[in-house]
């Protein structure tokens, strides 16, 4: 049985622990992802514990089928979404200004940020997923609904996109 599962289960049968531990295990992940869509520190960090709110009042229908993670990020990318709403953002400003993805995912340039600001927005949150939450394509697939074979094919565009995008910065 994998540690998620243990943690759950102690967490339904009412062990405060276990949610410190659960809390504190993903919080950290939860928090970068909804940084790399909002700019602002403190709203990110009010979506992190938006996202842990609904993740806890529907705790009792939860039902546990692999990484309590890629739950968390559906329920992420889901505040994200409505914040969106909400605040009538574009998708250029979903993304914080120093991006933080390891810079040899993406040619190790500076203006890795505003490359992926000109990303179609389906290719954005599939790129961020990938490169940046470094999940494999099987959970963004599970995470956005998707299929696999398109999850690959936004990868392998975003790839094209920031390499052509990165060239371009290059050369000014």
């Amino acid at each position: 049985m994998d540690s998620d599962f243990l943690l759950i289960q102690r967490m339904k049968n009412g062990d405060e622990g276990a949610v410190d531990t659960f809390v504190r295990r993903y919080y950290p992940t939860v928090l970068r992802y909804c940084r790399l869509h909002i700019r602002d520190q403190g709203y990110a960090e009010d979506l992190a514990q938006e996202t842990f709110e609904r993740f806890f009042r529907a705790f009792d229908r939860y039902r546990h089928y692999g990484k309590a993670a890629n739950y968390l990020y559906v329920i992420a990318a889901n505040v994200c979404r409505d914040h969106y709403g909400k605040r009538k953002m574009t998708a250029s400003e979903s993304l914080p200004e120093e991006l933080a993805c390891k810079e040899e995912d993406i040619e190790g340039r500076l203006d890795a940020r505003a490359a992926l600001d000109r990303l179609p927005p389906e290719i954005r949150e599939t790129a961020v997923l990938f490169f940046c939450q470094e999940m494999t394509q099987k959970e963004i697939a599970r995470i956005l609904e998707i299929g696999v074979p398109l999850v690959k094919y936004r990868v392998r565009r975003a790839r094209e996109l920031l390499k052509a995008y990165l060239g371009e910065e290059g050369q000014k």
